[in-house]
């Protein structure tokens, strides 16, 4: 296995900063498929402590692995002029297509990712790049407006406001990596400095639902995925309500995992239980990037961690519960219930009148 930098050149000029992994077969002439993930937040410092997981991927799976830094941020040219621009999408297109040509690669392409990156691989599926053969969104939304870091209901959402808006205007406020950048670093970052506003200005801005918004959002479009995606979510994650949304909505072959996990590792989170995600992972990929007839796609597409009453704690370490396979989302078997602010409660098996209570 051996890493290698790149640099992915766009049609207009700009270089995105990339990081290969590639497995020994792909060094030695060989074609394997092709793992993506790309993220704003600084793959050569930052967050270089997430390598491990695509040493997996390539050492113990022969998959190549493309990280790859978001036009304007880390070590790649430009400005980043906003989050989940459509020129985002274009460059991942791009991107897909530039290794999907690659001599080591076989020409399919996944794409996977938390957070951010589990956002745009939802996004870059929809725009639909033909090498782009299936994808994975971990704790990722369908809405921006509706379920990410902005509004609630119409509503500031005030501590995420304070909070990532500022982390990032500090993050794409930084220099690209000198020995990777090159020479010219430092007018690079004086580009990037001059031309950076802080997002949360526009989100401000858009304070009700249009256009804005829909642009990067999945929702209502659901049918433009045509790959096979497969989705992670948890239920202490602010993210668990789009991905119901998006299993249900789904034309394409698709499975969910959801866990007790909170917006973090599967294998770290708190609550847990604790799972190893790559393996999962990996499952998806064979099916979709290999060929391999491993029965993932034949079984139920849901397995959920069905949680059991648990005294609370401010540093749970385990939610008690079961794990379940459903062959379907909503399961047959589940009814509405409506319960009213009077106290009255409608739907099977309701008793209803005033003061009443439902069962």
């Amino acid at each position: 296995m051996g890493e290698r930098r790149s640099w992915i050149p766009m049609e207009d000029g700009v270089r995105l900063a990339a990081s290969l992994f590639l497995p020994d077969e792909a060094r030695a002439g060989g074609k394997v498929p092709v793992v993506l993930e790309a993220l704003p937040y600084r793959k050569d410092d930052a967050t270089a402590s997430y390598r491990p997981e695509y040493e997996r991927l390539c050492g113990e799976y022969g998959y190549a692995v493309a990280r790859v830094d978001l036009r304007g941020t880390g070590s790649s040219e430009g400005v980043a002029v906003d989050e989940y621009p459509a020129s985002e999408q274009a460059d991942l297109c791009q991107v897909i297509g530039w290794l999907a040509s690659q001599p080591w690669s076989t020409g399919a392409v996944g794409m996977y990712g938390t957070s951010y990156s589990g956002f745009n691989s939802l996004q870059v599926a929809a725009e639909r790049p033909p090498a782009l053969k299936a994808v994975i969104a971990i704790y990722a939304s369908d809405d921006r407006y509706t379920d990410d870091v902005h509004y609630t209901g119409g509503a500031v959402k005030l501590l995420d406001l304070v909070d990532y808006p500022l982390y990032m205007v500090a993050l794409n406020a930084l220099p690209p990596v000198p020995e990777i950048a090159g020479p010219g670093w430092r007018d690079r970052w004086r580009e990037r400095v001059e031309g950076l506003e802080p997002w949360l200005l526009r989100w401000l801005e858009e304070q009700v639902d249009g256009p804005y918004w829909r642009q990067g959002s999945l929702r209502p479009g659901y049918e433009r995925i045509a790959c096979p995606t497969m989705l992670v979510a948890g239920w202490a994650d602010g993210y668990r309500n789009a991905t119901f949304r998006v299993l249900e909505r789904l034309e394409a072959p698709a499975r969910l995992l959801f866990g007790p996990w909170s917006h973090m590792a599967t294998d770290t989170s708190l609550p847990g239980p604790r799972i190893d995600l790559v393996p999962e992972m990996v499952r998806w990929w064979d099916r979709w990037l290999r060929g391999d007839r491993n029965g993932v796609d034949e079984g139920p597409p849901v397995t959920v961690f069905v949680r059991h009453p648990t005294r609370p704690a401010p540093d749970l370490d385990e939610h008690l519960g079961v794990w379940r396979d459903e062959p379907a989302w909503p399961p047959a078997r589940a009814t509405t219930r409506t319960l009213r602010l009077d106290g009255a409660a409608t739907g099977p098996g309701a008793t209803t009148g005033p003061g009443a209570t439902g069962p």
